[in-house]
């Protein structure tokens, strides 16, 4: 047995930000009936005027757990903004009031990848200001690289400096879609930093570097998800969907997702 849950990411949804932000009710409603034991919303899909009461109550009704809020900013300067210190800041008091959940953080990807180191080192600035108020409240913190054009940790080179100088107190979210975007094996990633791995994304990629439905990609899940397993990890898997498929019915993505952790990721790890 393991202890191995697993939770669903707003990402499907975000795709079409307008029709869906701020619908809570709705996204969690899903997650649930999909049989995800978690949620991980983004900061943005929670709308406008959200409140951490109003996030907890709505969890609550649904029987569904908070697996992590994702905070994602800019980060581009040395030191936080005076607003991306505000959001984190209420961030942290709202994952402060839930047992398990953390902080996931993500940056937004650039334009490109001019001044790489040093945008580099700003990013690691900020996450560790971050992570060291949130450690003062008792939460965790777990950073998530991507692989966008822009991104300033997209490939192995980068992920080498990030692991090396990424402040202990910060786990790593490695998400296997973005691994393989960057040009990485996703399994062999994860076998390298196991040790810091303490939240994971999952996401599929054709061969041509295009989003798949999960499962229909070449991204070897279910041997990520038994290494996990294997090695006593105890966090939370967590599933999107960035496919087209997704983006024109994120509900039915939800749904499929739920019944490939059902079918396949559940038989792996028994």
């Amino acid at each position: 047995m393991t202890d191995i849950r697993f939770a669903c990411q707003t990402y499907s949804w975000q795709m079409t930000v307008d029709a869906y932000r701020g619908r809570l009710d709705h996204m969690i409603s899903v997650s649930a009936k999909a049989g995800f034991a978690g949620f991980e919303p983004e900061v943005v899909m929670l709308g406008e005027d959200w409140t951490a009461s109003g996030l907890r109550s709505q969890l609550a009704d649904h029987g569904v757990q908070l697996a992590a809020l994702c905070l994602v900013e800019e980060w581009s300067g040395p030191h936080e903004t005076a607003a991306e210190a505000a959001e984190a800041d209420k961030v942290i008091e709202t994952v402060a009031g839930i047992d398990g959940a953390v902080i996931n953080l993500c940056q937004f990807p650039g334009a490109d990848r001019a001044q790489l180191r040093a945008r580099q080192d700003n990013l690691l600035s900020c996450v560790d200001a971050v992570s060291a108020r949130a450690e003062a409240a008792d939460v965790h913190c777990t950073f998530h690289p991507n692989s966008p054009a822009g991104s300033v940790f997209r490939t192995d080179a980068d992920y080498a400096y990030l692991l090396a100088q990424l402040p202990e107190r910060i786990g790593f979210t490695p998400d296997l879609g973005h691994l393989a975007k960057g040009g990485m094996d996703p399994l062999e990633v994860v076998r390298r930093y196991r040790d810091r791995v303490d939240h994971v994304h999952v996401k599929d990629m054709h061969a041509d570097g295009s989003w798949a439905r999960t499962g229909e990609g070449i991204i070897d899940i279910p041997a990520v998800t038994r290494f996990l397993a294997e090695t006593g990890f105890t966090g939370w898997i967590v599933l999107e969907d960035e496919s087209p498929e997704a983006e024109a019915d994120p509900d039915r993505a939800v749904a499929r997702n739920g019944a490939y952790v059902r079918d396949v990721l559940e038989a792996v790890i028994r």
